[in-house]
């Protein structure tokens, strides 16, 4: 392996870390702010997080050294219906799984959203795709794993913890997500993925703000109702997010938006704006079978951190319910990996 593509998979590999390490700080901020604001505020500072880079990306698409010729890049109103269509779903995706990382764990929600990569080989037979005897073979070991990552959140018996099938679903529109950004960047405008990102995380931010004044009062009580146990014990009591602009406005910081700071910088410029930048970085030299696998290790790193940050339990269950849902995962791109190691 030459030093390119050996620091490019060190940059992958910090990349998993920090999108996994990002579910804590998604299940650390519930404890302080609704869900919606938390990502209304997180994806809009991470849109902002990509404008230096989208300019100088403009600037050396524009002033072409190689070729010598003056290469204009494609106008922002041709980004406003990808980014449309593409923020929309990502909305949808990122409501459902940060509704469910309330009830289940960091790890839990790593490994379960990362049905994506099995879901979407699948999905693809739809769209014309072929989809060979590894996807399927995956996608039964996933399926295991989902189940003993379901009988460890029992907390009596032919219950199944709410948060596990919130981010099941969250997982489907994921995949919804991953075959539209395929679909856009294939139609033949040369949409430059990091500007599309930044649109796309600034529809997000911006729904998720709307969704903060219409539904975030009524979160708290429909959290109660799914789990009581919650509330009793104190966790999630954060301020409606129109009492937060309220008293934004009034000239005082809630103390709840204060421990909410770390968590949401964390989601913004980490998670989105660091992460998003040295995969871009790191894929232009890392082999894709390589991109495949070490991305792959996401729920990993989002299990060991809420074992070492919020002190979350890794009982023998769920560590046998990591271990098939990592193996399909690998599994179900073995085809892709064999063909391009």
């Amino acid at each position: 392996m030459n030093k390119r593509a050996l620091r490019a998979d060190i940059l992958l590999l910090l990349t998993a870390a920090i999108w996994g390490f990002g579910f804590v700080a998604q299940r650390s901020g519930m404890e302080y702010v609704g869900p919606f604001a938390f990502n209304g505020i997180r994806f809009i500072l991470g849109s902002f997080s990509l404008l230096p880079l989208i300019l100088v990306r403009r600037n050396k698409l524009i002033d072409n050294k190689v070729t010598g010729s003056v290469v204009k890049p494609l106008p922002v109103r041709r980004l406003i219906l990808p980014s449309l269509a593409a923020g929309s779903c990502l909305f949808v995706a990122v409501m459902l799984q940060q509704f469910g990382v309330i009830f289940t764990t960091a790890g839990n929600a790593g490994f379960i959203t990362c049905l994506y990569v099995v879901l979407t080989p699948i999905f693809g037979i739809f769209l014309g795709r072929k989809t060979g005897p590894a996807t399927w073979l995956g996608s039964i070991l996933t399926l295991a794993g989902l189940y003993f990552l379901s009988i460890a959140g029992k907390d009596a018996e032919g219950s199944i913890n709410p948060g596990d099938i919130i981010i099941v679903i969250s997982a489907l529109f994921w995949t919804v997500h991953v075959l539209l950004i395929d679909r856009l960047m294939n139609i033949g405008t040369s949409i430059d993925p990091i500007e599309l990102s930044a649109g796309q995380f600034a529809v997000c931010g911006v729904l998720s703000l709307f969704g903060a004044f219409l539904f975030e009062p009524h979160v708290v009580s429909v959290t109660g109702r799914i789990d009581p146990s919650l509330l009793s014990a104190g966790l999630f009591a954060w301020l409606p997010f129109p009492a937060l602009v309220t008293a934004l406005w009034a000239g005082t910081v809630p103390f709840s938006l204060m421990k909410a700071l770390i968590p949401i910088l964390y989601g913004g410029l980490c998670s989105v704006g660091i992460a998003y930048t040295l995969q871009v970085i790191a894929q232009r030299d890392a082999p894709p079978a390589h991109a495949t696998i070490i991305l792959c290790f996401e729920g990993c790193f989002a299990a060991l951190g809420g074992a070492l940050i919020r002190s979350e339990k890794i009982g023998a269950w769920t560590l046998l319910g990591f271990s098939l849902m990592l193996a399909g995962m690998l599994g179900s791109q073995w085809e892709v990996i064999r063909k391009r190691v």
